[in-house]
């Protein structure tokens, strides 16, 4: 099982794409990637909404999110997200352990 939050970053005059910049820039996001746990954290922009910025980020289970909520990164994060006044709306999925259902793969171009 693994956990996948979707944290979509919202701000104004770029500021969630300047936040995105800041954390890969400084060195936290590689930290993060660091983390044991951690499977994924990466940045997207959806072309429709240029004032967000999509985390994807994927942990191997609650407890692995939970050393990061604890660790010091988060504080960082926070202090970013304030920097650049952003608001924050928040998905949770868990995996699929069956995976992609043999129907659906005809659907599924490699």
């Amino acid at each position: 099982m693994s956990i996948t939050v979707n944290i979509y970053y919202t701000g104004e005059n770029g500021n969630a794409r300047k936040f995105a910049e800041e954390m890969v820039q400084s060195g936290t996001v590689d930290k993060i990637r660091n983390e044991e746990g951690n499977l994924r954290y990466a940045y997207f922009q959806p072309f429709d909404d240029p004032e967000t910025i999509l985390l994807i980020d994927q942990w191997t289970s609650q407890d692995a999110i939970d050393v990061h909520h604890a660790s010091p990164m988060m504080q960082t994060i926070a202090k970013l997200r304030e920097k650049y006044g952003l608001k924050m709306r928040v998905e949770r999925y868990i995996s699929d352990e069956d995976g992609i259902p043999e129907k659906d793969n005809k659907f599924i171009v490699k």
